[in-house]
């Protein structure tokens, strides 16, 4: 989606606005998705998103009053849109799903999850008007996605922003419900610290917003729980490598996550001086071996796995030196 330059949006906003006054009452109760929204109404919806994503894109809070509820008008919202502006800057945004919904109740509503995609999504949202509009965005192209999201009400002064929110929606080129199928799988391989790491990473991409509910979500929960108490039993850290000669302590395993994806960390204590790196980096070749025996998965399913080695144990109040090294999985 291409936004109107700023001095251009103005006019066709305004028009939109005018059209959306004039649009004829709904019938009466339900939801429509994408395609499934008329044609009219769906186009002035487009318009009225390209002139909120220009105000947004130019992290402009001023210039987006106009566009928002009355009881929003006076919140300090900058911080929101400042995030939101930082995303829409570093990638090409598209609309991914839009729903028009005229509520049946004036408490909360829900639009079920249907189908059986693995990434079907219901919504769960607050009545706000009689008549609301949620579109969700997300970069064209990139694995670690975050989805811009915005929810409009109709009020009698017009079509006006009730919410706005930028969350993470994939990690690794997949979603949470994707990456929990992942942990499943690993699970039952018992893979336990590579399924414990995925469930994580997909428990961090559940709630892309906070409309949007898959039906995996409380399973993942429940699955995450198990999973960690498991590890637990079998893993108690720290622990030395008894297979590595030089005899390694390995510390902790976590999810390292950055703009390039989410890749496993391995912190271990080595009794080499840390500038020693050449007696460093061979020593690591045999923990690796030995962390693939003892940890199988953990590297499958990524592009790398990450080892930062320490003479001293990280206390988390000071810094420690360390010896960072990334590694080509298989």
């Amino acid at each position: 989606m291409k936004p109107y330059p700023l001095n251009q949006f103005k006019l066709a906003a305004t028009c939109a606005l005018f059209l959306l006054f004039q649009s004829c009452k709904p019938s009466g109760p339900g939801y429509w998705k994408n395609d499934k929204i008329s044609s009219g109404k769906r186009d002035d919806f487009h318009t009225l998103n390209n002139g909120v994503l220009n105000y947004l894109k130019a992290d402009d809070p001023k210039g987006l009053k106009s566009f928002l509820a009355r009881d929003l008008v006076d919140v300090n919202n900058d911080k929101e849109i400042e995030l939101i502006s930082i995303e829409l800057k570093a990638h090409d945004y598209a609309l991914m799903d839009e729903f028009y919904v005229v509520n049946k109740y004036n408490d909360q509503d829900t639009i079920p999850a249907v189908g059986s995609d693995i990434n079907r999504y219901g919504l769960t949202y607050k009545y706000k008007t009689t008549e609301m509009y949620f579109a969700f965005f997300t970069p064209k192209s990139f694995d670690n996605k975050y989805m811009v999201s915005l929810s409009y009400g109709k009020f009698d002064y017009g079509w006006k922003i009730i919410g706005m929110d930028v969350q993470r929606y994939t990690i690794n080129g997949k979603t949470g419900p994707e990456l929990y199928a992942l942990a499943k799988e690993q699970y039952d391989k018992k893979d336990y610290q590579a399924a414990l790491n995925n469930v994580s990473l997909a428990n961090d991409c559940f709630k892309p917003n906070q409309y949007i509910q898959y039906p995996d979500e409380v399973d993942a929960g429940t699955f995450y729980t198990k999973v960690h108490q498991q590890v637990n039993e079998m893993y108690h850290y720290p622990f030395v490598l008894h297979q590595v000669a030089t005899g390694p302590m390995i510390l902790r395993i976590y999810n390292d996550e950055n703009d390039a994806g989410a890749y496993p960390m391995i912190y271990y204590m080595t009794h080499f001086p840390l500038k020693d790196t050449t007696a460093v980096k061979k020593e690591n070749v045999e923990v690796r071996k030995a962390v693939s025996k003892l940890f199988p998965g953990l590297d499958e399913n990524n592009n790398y796995v990450l080892y930062s080695a320490f003479n001293a144990k990280p206390n988390g109040y000071t810094t420690v030196d360390h010896f960072d090294m990334k590694i080509k999985a298989h």
